[in-house]
């Protein structure tokens, strides 16, 4: 029973992160930037829900609409400000930048919601659980779970068979030739921005829904777990961010349970060197040739 019990909550903690890492694989497969900020917009969707529900008294499907409208502006706004200039520029350069956002998201948000961590409403999703037998499943599990294969199974519609999403592929194989073509690159990356960003907002919203405790560091380690979900399971795949969060999300919770808790973030960073070695593309990514 505590191993089902651990299954489960490895697979609602997974699907979490690959929420997460859907967003960074969409962005870094269309515009090849790591947005490193992205974790800290899921940090703005939880607040936005949060003050909807707290200050507001907005319902909560209002609250989830309005972070993702939020997140969604924010993205192409950190799109157009802070990356959009620096398509040319070296890795360093845009990581330092992506580096430089997140701190800047994080102070904003400790101005405007102060140092003190905040519980999140309990009532934003039912709390009523499902009985099987002697397993309980709660309904934010389970409401995380169906979310995160929902949203896989239409990013994977969605670039596969609309016009926009075959732009997006277009852009990332050759900009050149898609401008060429006359796909609007910039305009195709500023959706794919906006796309990533209302999934934080998601994810934002299903993460403190599980872990009710919120405040401005909020987004940091689960972001940063959520890259590494991303290259676990092949960074550029939809599949494979898929597959990488939940897989990381049951790695970390069967090692707290089994090993250490104070090591289990040591662990899943742990099984991506090792899974690296012998699959550099991650367990769905494609090797990348170089021409010479």
């Amino acid at each position: 029973m505590i191993f089902l019990d651990n299954l489960i909550n490895g697979l609602s903690l997974g699907s979490i992160y690959a929420i997460i890492a859907l967003g960074y694989t969409m962005v870094y497969g269309i515009a090849k930037m790591l947005n490193f900020a992205h974790g800290d917009v899921i940090m703005v969707g939880a607040y936005i829900a949060f003050c909807g529900l707290q200050y507001w008294g907005i319902p909560p499907v209002l609250a989830f609409l309005l972070a993702m409208v939020v997140c969604t502006i924010l993205g192409i706004t950190i799109e157009g400000l802070a990356y959009r200039p620096l398509r040319q520029a070296t890795s360093l350069a845009v990581l330092i930048t992506a580096i430089g956002m997140s701190y800047l998201l994080q102070n904003i948000a400790l101005m405007i919601w102060g140092a003190n961590p905040k519980s999140f409403p309990t009532t934003f999703i039912n709390s009523t659980s499902l009985h099987l037998g002697k397993i309980n499943i709660s309904s934010a599990t389970l409401i995380t779970i169906l979310v995160s294969i929902v949203i896989m199974v239409l990013l994977t519609l969605f670039t596969s068979k609309t016009k926009l999403g075959k732009a997006m592929r277009c852009v990332s194989e050759d900009r050149g030739a898609a401008e060429l073509m006359g796909i609007n690159v910039n305009r195709t990356i500023s959706l794919t921005f906006a796309i990533g960003s209302a999934l934080a907002a998601i994810a934002g919203i299903l993460l403190c829904s599980s872990y009710p405790i919120l405040q401005p560091t909020t987004g940091s380690m689960p972001g940063i777990k959520a890259f590494t979900a991303a290259v676990f399971g092949g960074i550029g795949s939809i599949p494979g961010a898929m597959l990488g969060g939940v897989l990381l999300g049951i790695i970390e919770i069967f090692g707290k349970a089994y090993i250490s808790t104070e090591l289990g973030d040591a662990i899943v960073f742990a099984v991506l060197i090792i899974v690296l070695l012998f699959k550099p593309a991650g367990l769905l990514g494609k090797p990348m040739r170089e021409k010479v």
